[in-house]
């Protein structure tokens, strides 16, 4: 296993759609398997597979000693609605702000064998999915702020004080 150099915003791949994984071999299980290391290594909970500069529909992501590989997936069902913070591996940690997601969701994918799945995801664990499924369609988390970022808050603050 290997530690991935994770791209940053404004890297163009980071912004693009991902393909269809159609092949599930061991150059994939290596990639899954760099990924999660390289996750472990950034203190991450999620990593999808364009932040390391792949465009599959690959990710893989870990809580509470809960440990997934997601391949080709679809959200298709969600219920409930959770606003929260969020930040990004990819993403400067100054841009971390609030962010809607469903509560609750039911996804369908495949693991590193190729084997179809479904699985409910509720609750932190579901903002996770949703956050690396973002990212498989070139979609970062600050395209879906609810809130400002703290720290453009307090620059807001700042600002209005220096000005007063």
């Amino acid at each position: 296993m290997a530690i991935r150099n994770i791209f940053k915003e404004g890297e163009p791949v980071l912004r693009q759609q991902s393909k269809t994984v159609t092949v599930f071999d061991r150059r994939l299980a290596t990639l899954l398997d760099d990924m999660y290391e390289t996750m472990k290594h950034e203190n991450g909970v999620g990593l999808a597979a364009p932040q390391v500069g792949i465009l599959k529909q690959a990710a893989v992501l870990e809580y509470n000693g809960e440990k997934w590989e997601i391949i080709n997936p679809q959200i298709v069902a969600s219920s409930g609605s959770v606003t929260a913070m969020e930040g990004c591996l990819s993403v400067d940690h100054k841009k971390d702000g609030y962010v809607e997601r469903p509560q609750k969701l039911t996804l369908v994918f495949q693991d590193r064998a190729g084997n179809r799945k479904e699985h409910v995801f509720e609750d932190w664990m579901a903002r996770i999915v949703c956050h690396e499924t973002d990212h498989l369609h070139g979609i970062l988390f600050i395209d879906k702020l609810t809130e400002a970022p703290k720290s453009l808050d307090s620059d807001i603050a700042k600002s209005k004080k220096e000005n007063a």
